[in-house]
């Protein structure tokens, strides 16, 4: 599958509904960065009116592994990906729409690029922060992802 926005929104419809379901959608990826979107509303709130943490936090993932996917596929090598940590603070209730950028896509690059170098694993900490409508950061997510190439 090509790494595009509307295919990687297609395939969360068939194959992750819950992401769909919640109403995140991936807006943008390029080699250097993914924006993801997630709007607070029913589906995905906690009882103190605003958005679930869980809900932005699969949407800062998201933000994080179609760096990780769009960069497998340029290197045209079968690469494993796995999500080894993560951790999250918060700092102000998520509510309307919050926008999920990562811009780890070279940082993602070199470990690939190292992976297949020396045939082990790479660790890479992709960040992603949550903005909200008036540009106030609600939340920053790490993500540690291990990369290894396939032989």
């Amino acid at each position: 599958m090509k790494i595009t926005p509307k295919k990687v929104n297609l395939f969360m419809l068939l194959k992750l509904p819950l992401g769909y379901l919640s109403g995140m959608r991936v807006l943008s990826i390029s080699k250097d960065e993914a924006v993801v979107k997630i709007k607070h509303k029913w589906m995905n709130q906690n009882p103190f009116k605003s958005m679930f943490w869980a809900a932005q936090g699969m949407a800062a993932e998201m933000s994080t592994g179609v760096l990780v996917m769009k960069a497998i596929e340029d290197s045209n090598r079968k690469v494993s990906m796995l999500v080894t940590k993560q951790d999250a603070v918060f700092y102000k209730k998520a509510t309307g729409k919050i926008m999920f950028t990562c811009n780890g896509g070279v940082e993602v690059i070199k470990a690939i690029q190292k992976s297949i170098k020396t045939n082990e694993g790479q660790v890479v900490v992709l960040s992603s922060e949550g903005v909200n409508e008036d540009g106030i950061i609600v939340s920053k997510f790490n993500f540690e992802w291990s990369l290894k190439v396939k032989a």
